[in-house]
């Protein structure tokens, strides 16, 4: 696709969007001071302008840490514990959230502030509710301010960034476009600050290998969300049929701006085919447990045929799991080719690996399935 071909299709496909997942990091919306409260206003102005062309936006914001961490003049030379940024957390979340409140009532919008966990969209009943609470939102006219619960998480529980959280919610809320406001203009080809020759690009077709790769030219020095995780996320967003954009967040008017078509930041296509919403679920909510090492033989059945995994294909398993859990799948090198939920517990694998599945009854004095990952519960890499 050439240059003008692609700029028309991202016109097109922005003027057609009605419902935007905006994120926020920590490095445009603190400052010096605190809480870069004009940014704030700027940005409640423009999403105001959305939501008179009658979009629905969902706002992703960080800044909670930050936010602590300025109010109460935490030293910056002294490194954060766990502990510290969920307290700090708890201090700055209330601050973010009044400042929300006030730039949103003067464009007379209500907001509502949605915290979560991982664990909140692991559990397939939960995940549902959340997308159930926030579509309600949307159709009472607010605009739900979503951000992790720094104040409770621990590793276990936490998604690792709002990028991906924001991608998650993409999907999860079928939305149309995924927007990331940050402190780095674009993806560059090379290092921008090492190499005069960097040159932004402000079209993606496909995410491939190299895309990734030039994802480690730029970094944002504040908040946990480098460009990786933002090509991480907007992969996931992509496997959902969304668009992604990673955007200069302080450029004026940034947003009104981007939907016009400027040539800012960096705008990714959307896929052909969407993957169904219960395998999102398993290929990006749910964390795996364990691994299974799969012959030859198995590998091209699930990659080539599109069968369910069988244990006479399993030679090694990894770890412990229960009964229900995510796992990954890989080939003898240990390159990963998939992930799914199992139907058998670890201990129960081992004793079934390589074995027909006839056996399976005879070994475990019962067979719940003839398989141990079946295909509708398998995502091929």
């Amino acid at each position: 696709m050439g240059v003008e071909g692609g700029a028309q299709l991202r016109r097109q496909i922005l003027d057609k969007a009605k419902r935007i997942v905006i994120k926020v990091g920590s490095a445009i919306l603190t400052n010096p001071r605190g809480i870069h409260t004009s940014f704030i206003a700027d940005l409640a102005r423009e999403i105001s302008l959305f939501k008179k062309e009658g979009k629905e936006v969902i706002l992703v914001s960080s800044g909670a840490v930050a936010a602590g961490r300025k109010k109460i003049s935490w030293n910056d030379a002294v490194p954060l514990t766990m502990k510290d940024k969920q307290a700090l957390a708890a201090i700055g979340q209330s601050c973010l959230m009044r400042n929300y409140e006030e730039a949103f009532r003067f464009y007379e919008l209500g907001v509502a502030q949605v915290l979560l966990t991982h664990d909140d969209l692991s559990h397939r009943d939960r995940y549902l509710n959340v997308r159930n609470t926030i579509l309600t939102l949307l159709q009472l006219g607010i605009v739900p301010i979503i951000n992790e619960n720094d104040t409770v998480s621990v590793e276990e529980l936490r998604f690792g960034d709002n990028d991906t959280l924001a991608a998650l919610l993409t999907n999860l809320l079928e939305a149309d476009v995924f927007v990331c406001l940050t402190d780095v203009d674009a993806l560059y080809d090379k290092n921008p600050q090492q190499d005069r020759t960097a040159k932004p690009l402000h079209l993606v077709q496909k995410i491939t290998p190299e895309i990734e790769a030039m994802a480690g030219n730029s970094n944002s020095l504040l908040g946990t969300g480098g460009m990786q995780s933002k090509i991480k996320a907007a992969k996931i967003v992509f496997s959902g049929g969304g668009s992604s954009i990673i955007g200069p967040g302080r450029v004026d008017r940034v947003l009104q701006r981007l939907f016009r078509g400027e040539d800012l930041g960096t705008f990714f296509l959307p896929c052909t085919e969407r993957m169904k919403s219960r395998k999102q679920w398993i290929a990006h909510v749910l964390k795996p447990k364990g691994v299974l090492t799969l012959d030859d033989g198995a590998c091209i059945a699930l990659t080539e045929r599109g069968r369910s995994l069988l244990p006479a294909g399993i030679i090694e398993v990894s770890d412990d799991f229960e009964r229900g859990d995510a796992v990954e799948c890989c080939d003898q090198n240990g390159r990963i080719i998939g992930v799914g939920l199992v139907n058998y517990s670890s201990a129960d694998v081992r004793k079934i690996k390589g074995l027909h599945s006839d056996a399976i009854e005879s070994v475990l004095a019962y067979c719940d399935s003839a398989d141990v990952i079946h295909r509708d519960n398998l995502v091929i890499s």
